[in-house]
């Protein structure tokens, strides 16, 4: 049906009410899987792909193995097609940028396969750690400083083969107390364009702007995502674990000069994850979590890769991996997600949309705002992936439809919104974090200020069953809406 055959059905259907959105007829984990895994199953090798020339790193074959695999590991590509990793480097960050504050995550250090509680007593999934701020200049002496301790001590140990530094919890030195990670280095600045130009050589999957990417047709910066963040790391250093926003692929280069050691699992354990973070505690989406040791994954059945990333390599993390990271040498790591235009990569990330709303939880990647710039700008040539971005356009602009059915059966009005604009932040309800797509629903949080509190409908008519006192600003016409609906087809 054409826009205008599904809008006639709909009217009269908002009178009463609306009915909720969802975009998947199922978003809950994945069920455990039935068959034991053997011994090699559960510790599988992680695929590899060395390049050895330019035809490697522009040949589909690299591109297949890593959209067919849960993580990969691209060697020698940067080399290959000559990055200056150099650029990325804490000696060039402190000659750039030397007084720009960054995030500083302080951390216990353990063994890669360790995490304990407070008291060091007891082996659990929680993660603690302290937040506080650095200047690029102030981390780049404390990693200096570690990277010559580490030196002294690696010359200590091969004096002595029998030191070791992670006896067990209560063996506290000053070398295993606390870390210092750096995150969220913002690269997105016109002051880092040489490190972003460098980043134009590599193949397109990989690329942080690209036709093929579906986060270039956000039409705005998703800081981390469509935008390069740094990570600066002293050894024990821990990504704790995680899956991408919204499933996102992810791309990860190990600037070294030390190396990370990485874990992952694949997508269809996450649900299996989940729920052992739930018996020990933990929220697997808000906190932050590290597996006490391998052995807890493997007993219920959770394949683990387990892999190094040396300076110059590439990690590539597919399609909802799990993964968590662990840092063996001082070193930098630059990061990005991408999008490529798959049925797998769109189906997931509406998937984790909607399991986000469930557990009221913000998306960084507003789902419906990203599927509507796509039907404006991209050319979809994958049947299956068409229809499943038409499918979001069509119940989306039903839920437009009926909500401003509703509204004007209470006989209020829908104002045009004046500050439309291509980089308008997207909207997120203030209680329930929901994306808010089109019509925004707003009251003033104070009459002293101009500022609103932005509200979807379901959590504003929990507040009043009339909308009494609320302001409705729509940003799109429906008449427009329904253009870029009939206009959206299937290359």
């Amino acid at each position: 049906m054409n826009a205008s055959e599904i809008i006639k059905l709909c009217k009269g259907k908002g009178l009463n009410g609306v009915p909720k959105c969802s975009l998947v007829s199922n978003c809950l984990p994945p069920e455990p899987i039935n068959q034991r895994l053997t011994e090699e199953q559960l510790s599988p090798p992680v695929p590899s792909y060395h390049v050895n020339s330019r035809t490697d790193a522009f040949h589909p074959k690299l591109q297949r193995t890593c959209l067919d695999c849960p993580v990969a590991v691209i060697r020698n590509l940067t080399a290959t097609l000559e990055i200056n990793l150099d650029l990325y480097s804490t000696k060039t960050l402190v000659e750039t940028r030397p007084n720009t504050k960054i995030d500083i995550r302080e951390q216990r250090r353990y063994a890669f396969d360790e995490n304990w509680d407070e008291e060091r007593r007891k082996k659990n999934w929680a993660c603690t750690s302290k937040m506080s701020y650095m200047t690029i200049s102030k981390y780049a002496k404390y990693q200096t400083d570690r990277l010559l301790e580490e030196d002294q001590t690696l010359l200590e140990e091969n004096r002595n083969p029998n030191l070791s530094t992670f006896d067990g919890p209560d063996k506290v030195t000053e070398r295993n107390k606390t870390v210092k990670f750096a995150t969220n280095v913002d690269l997105s600045k016109p002051c880092w364009k040489p490190q972003l130009n460098e980043l134009t050589k590599l193949p397109s999957l990989f690329k942080v702007e690209c036709a093929d990417n579906m986060l270039s047709y956000m039409c705005r910066d998703l800081l981390g995502m469509n935008t390069v963040q740094l990570y600066m790391k002293v050894p024990g250093c821990r990504t704790t674990g995680h899956q991408e926003n919204n499933n996102f692929c992810s791309v990860n280069i190990n600037i070294g000069p030390g190396d990370c050691e990485w874990f992952a699992a694949p997508h269809e354990y996450w649900g299996v994850i989940n729920s052992l973070c739930e018996r020990n505690g933990v929220d697997y989406l808000r906190d932050p979590w590290w597996p006490p040791n391998l052995d807890v994954l493997r007993e219920n059945n959770v394949p683990v890769y387990r892999f190094v990333q040396k300076p110059g390599d590439i990690v590539w993390v597919n399609v909802g991996c799990v993964h968590w990271v662990h840092a063996i040498g001082c070193c930098n790591n630059i990061a990005w997600n991408v999008g490529p235009f798959t049925v797998k990569q769109y189906q997931t990330a509406i998937e984790r949309y909607e399991w986000n709303k469930l557990r009221q939880y913000l998306s960084i990647v507003p789902m419906v705002e990203l599927s509507w710039n796509l039907a404006r700008k991209a050319k979809v040539s994958n049947q299956l992936l068409y229809q499943l971005i038409k499918n979001c356009l069509s119940n989306t602009m039903k839920q437009n439809y009926l909500t401003l059915e509703l509204i004007e059966s209470k006989g209020l009005t829908v104002k045009k919104y004046a500050d439309e604009c291509e980089n308008d932040e997207t909207a997120y309800c203030e209680d329930c974090a929901a994306e808010i797509f089109n019509i925004i629903i707003c009251k003033r949080k104070s009459k002293k200020t101009k500022t609103h509190l932005v509200y979807c409908l379901d959590c504003a008519l929990k507040q009043s069953t009339s909308l009494e006192n609320f302001v409705f600003l729509e940003k799109c016409c429906m008449e427009n809406l329904m253009n870029i609906y009939d206009k959206f087809v299937c290359y």
